[in-house]
């Protein structure tokens, strides 16, 4: 095991997904996965690489089309010899949008596997990083 590897492969991984979203490409983003992953964002569960790359479709031909995602990580850890839990923060940006809105910042976190030789995603989810009441007022969740 090496964890300044391990580490650079995990930060890999993470800009894959970004680079999937920007592109809006289910088929990378899925394949991130495992074959039997878990994705969980707000108002869906998905699992597997097939339900993973069909939600994916759906929303961005939806609520988010258009949208880019940004993130950075605050926690890593390791374990197991090849198991990694990343904290992150991010959120989504709408088109013309240069700043994550409190409405759009979320928390998440990202349980990467090592599967022959390989980082890959058994879960991802995500929650809004702050209350929205039905006025569109936040509340910052501690």
């Amino acid at each position: 095991m090496n964890p300044q590897a391990d580490q650079a492969a995990i930060a890999a991984l993470t800009q894959k997904v970004l680079a999937a979203w920007a592109y809006h490409d289910a088929d990378t983003f899925a394949s991130v996965f495992v074959d039997d992953g878990t994705m969980i964002l707000p108002g869906s569960l998905s699992t597997g690489r097939d339900e993973i790359r069909e939600q994916m479709t759906k929303e961005w031909a939806g609520r988010w089309k258009g949208t880019q995602v940004t993130g950075k990580p605050i926690s890593i850890r390791v374990l197991g010899p090849d198991v990694i839990l990343l904290l992150s923060l991010g959120g989504v940006l709408h088109p013309g949008e240069t700043e994550v809105t409190e409405a759009n910042a979320i928390r998440a976190s990202w349980l990467a596997v090592r599967r022959d030789g390989e980082w890959k995603l058994a879960a991802y989810q995500n929650s809004p990083r702050h209350l929205v009441d039905a006025a569109g007022s936040t509340a910052k969740v501690a």
